[in-house]
């Protein structure tokens, strides 16, 4: 598995719209829409997890694609320890 990092996201972007997105390029294990704890509103990125074929595909297609118009940043997510 692979976790991607999904960012410059419409603010109007709710999961299922990231999870349909992603699945165009392969089986999406998880979805998360990362929120504003105090507001409870999105903030503009998400984590995807996905097989690694299918992951790199969809970091190949997507990074830079206009998603309600915004370019996306796609890329693979650093893990910090």
């Amino acid at each position: 598995m692979s976790k991607i990092y999904v960012g410059n996201l419409p603010f109007s972007a709710d999961e299922q719209a990231v999870r349909t997105l992603f699945s165009q390029h392969g089986a999406v294990d998880s979805v998360a829409l990362i929120m504003d704890r105090d507001t409870g509103r999105p903030r503009g990125f998400a984590f995807v997890e996905m097989a690694n074929a299918d992951a790199a595909r969809a970091m190949q297609a997507l990074n830079g694609s206009d998603f309600g118009g915004r370019p996306l940043k796609v890329n693979e997510a650093l893990l910090t320890i």
